[in-house]
């Protein structure tokens, strides 16, 4: 179904999620080998990342001529810290497919100067090309990336301080054991930049999400729900499964 420009796919369960996204990037890759995709972190995409990676196993599709550019980083953290997102990518997706790791591009949440480390990277994506399909996740609060509520439409990859809400979703134990333990500020691609990709898929899984998508999808056009600002894109599809599209009209 489509809500303004959005297309909307309800899918019965988080496997089907998982299987259906990572079919719409696998065909992408197909029909255009030397693409730019973006990439999300989160438990979300987690099962995506795993179908690409046996895809790439079964030789269906080939990563070797693909560049990736990640979301978002927490600041202060180096790419070697298991809670950052460059070991997230590694761990969960990078080391298991046959991408060249020089193309492999996350934001370096040690970098001495952070506004040049984000300036650097919105000039790498233009001269990539632009991104081709972003994939992102949503959090319980509407945010993408770590564009939390407020974060205008137009904004650029920057630093940005951290939600409560946020820091609490992110020490629940599955990535640090306590709310201490997170980082108060990360780097982030914002919503302008994102916006910018040709293409964009978002995952969304478990009853947690269904506020946010119902704000996404069913809300005004706001940065109090980020996600929202994707409405007027004119290629963005939800991947959703029933328990998050439980409180769409």
């Amino acid at each position: 179904m489509a809500a303004g420009n959005l297309k909307i796919q309800v899918l019965d369960s988080a496997d089907a999620v998982a299987a259906a996204a990572s079919e719409f990037v696998i065909k992408a890759i197909a029909a255009k080998p030397k693409f730019v995709l973006g990439l999300a972190t989160g438990s979300t995409p987690e099962k995506t990342y795993a179908k690409m990676a046996e895809a790439n196993k079964a030789k269906k599709v080939s990563f070797a001529k693909v560049t990736t550019f990640n979301l978002d980083e927490y600041w202060g953290l180096d790419g070697d810290h298991d809670q950052s997102y460059r070991y997230f990518m590694n761990d969960r997706l990078f080391n298991h497919i046959d991408i060249r790791p020089w193309n492999t591009n996350v934001l370096n949440g040690a970098a001495v100067n952070p506004m040049l480390e984000c300036a650097a990277y919105e000039q790498k994506i233009l001269a990539c090309g632009g991104v081709d399909l972003w994939l992102l996740g949503i959090g319980a609060n509407g945010h993408i990336a770590f564009n939390e509520p407020g974060s205008p439409v137009d904004s650029r990859t920057r630093l940005v301080s951290l939600t409560q809400s946020t820091i609490d979703a992110n020490s629940d134990g599955r990535f640090f054991k306590v709310a201490a333990d997170v980082p108060r500020c990360a780097l982030s691609a914002g919503i302008g930049t994102i916006r910018e990709s040709r293409q964009i898929i978002l995952l969304a899984t478990g009853a947690g999400k269904a506020d946010a998508i119902k704000a996404a999808v069913d809300g005004p056009f706001s940065p109090d729900c980020p996600a929202s600002l994707l409405q007027d894109h004119p290629d963005c599809t939800f991947f959703i499964d029933k328990e998050a599209a439980a409180k769409l009209s």
